[in-house]
């Protein structure tokens, strides 16, 4: 068996992005991956304007609190005011630039406001409450890189420097297929010794959540030539193919002998549990991933292996998941040959507590989940030490 760590290495050697570029909207971008760096054009703010609602005034006119001084203007945000006249204040409101000549805003709470004059209760210090232009982004100013894989904020920001249009990365396109004869669609009725195909369901949201294009070939029977064909037609069609099931030694699992006859397996079998009988290879120099059929193992080899491969092969910078350090509330008494990932929540008291169950075909330990405890080959963990947690949000947004 290979090292978790080291079939990740290896997927990512052999993952090159796709060459395909294309514009998109800057409303339709969230998820998309920048294939050109966002460089900025203007500074954000463009001008000096007041962080609070207040008064603008020169600090030097104000020898003394509380002082009375007459409002000569109100400025709104969006409006540009006049110069400010010495011996003045100016009615200013959030975002709303500062006028020349003042140097500090006194918020409304340390005034009062008397007809058209306004007193000042507490002493201003120069550029009090004054947000500067280019305080956030200067002019010329990279804010984006090339890799980015956008998130709402990152969207934001692009339509902050004034971008309508992004350029991303094409969105990669991922044929799925689904083995076994046990199969059957939710929806249609149930026939005995039959399991209806979560994984069709699982795996598509995965992918989709990744922003992947995903063409599904559907059920295919346990026989090595229906399979073989469902391989190939695929690879016609796909940046990738990914398989649920059929990668083990079973007698009834023919995909890993199909792989072989259209292209290669380069890797097999993970040093993980769940998920040790993973597949990687190519189906006619398209790259292939098996994953097991058990919908926990497909999940957490999805997660682990499969995400970062599609994340490089769309153009991502970012590709691994970050691990938290936190507190076990849970034992491990037995240290493991693989790596075991446990399905754990974060508890009120801020630990992790395991589902009681770890068996790779419950999938409501899953569900019930918000993350993985990583725990490494040969280790034995007690109540209160700190391991490794990776949460869903890390593995699957």
């Amino acid at each position: 068996m290979i090292a978790l760590d080291q079939a990740i290495e290896t997927l990512l050697r052999q993952a090159s992005p796709v060459s395909r570029v294309e514009t998109v909207a800057t409303l339709d971008a969230l998820g998309r991956v920048l294939a050109e760096p966002v460089v900025s054009g203007i500074a954000v703010p463009p001008l000096d304007n007041s962080e609070m609602d207040g008064y603008a005034v020169r600090s030097a006119d104000l020898t003394h609190v509380p002082a009375s001084l007459p409002v000569s203007q109100r400025i709104q945000a969006g409006q540009v005011g006049q110069p400010l006249a010495a011996g003045s204040a100016a009615r200013i409101f959030t975002g709303a630039p500062i006028p020349a000549g003042c140097d500090a805003i006194v918020p409304q709470e340390a005034t009062q406001l008397q007809a058209d004059r306004v007193v000042v209760l507490a002493m201003p210090t120069p550029g009090q409450w004054i947000r500067p232009a280019g305080m956030d982004i200067a002019a010329g100013a990279k804010v984006l890189a090339r890799g980015t894989r956008l998130r709402p904020p990152h969207v934001g920001l692009a339509a902050s420097v004034g971008l309508a249009n992004l350029t991303v990365y094409r969105r990669l396109k991922v044929g799925v297929l689904f083995t076994g004869d046990e199969l059957a669609m939710p929806g249609d009725p149930l026939p005995e010794g039959r399991i209806y195909n979560s994984n069709r369901f699982l795996l598509s949201a995965l992918l989709r959540g990744l922003g992947c294009e995903v063409i599904d070939l559907g059920i295919v029977p346990d026989r090595l030539e229906p399979t073989r064909q469902a391989l190939v037609r695929a690879a016609e069609q796909a940046d990738l193919v990914i398989s649920c099931g059929g990668v083990s030694v079973g007698e009834a699992d023919y995909v890993r002998a199909a792989v072989q006859a259209e292209g290669a397996i380069d890797l097999w079998q993970i040093a993980m549990k769940p998920g040790k009988p993973l597949a990687f290879g190519q189906v006619r120099g398209v790259p292939f991933i098996g994953l097991p059929g058990n919908p926990v193992s497909g999940l957490v080899t999805f997660a682990m292996l499969a995400r970062p491969f599609i994340l490089k092969r769309q153009g991502a910078i970012e590709l691994l998941p970050r691990a938290i350090p936190m507190r076990a509330d849970f034992e491990v008494r037995q240290a493991g040959a693989r790596r075991e990932l446990l399905r754990v929540r974060v508890t009120d008291q801020g630990c992790l507590q395991a589902f009681a169950v770890q068996n790779s075909a419950v999938l409501t330990s899953a569900a019930w989940a918000d993350g993985l405890a990583d725990i490494e080959v040969g280790r034995r963990v007690a109540r209160g030490d700190e391991v490794p947690y990776l949460p869903f949000s890390e593995l699957f947004g």
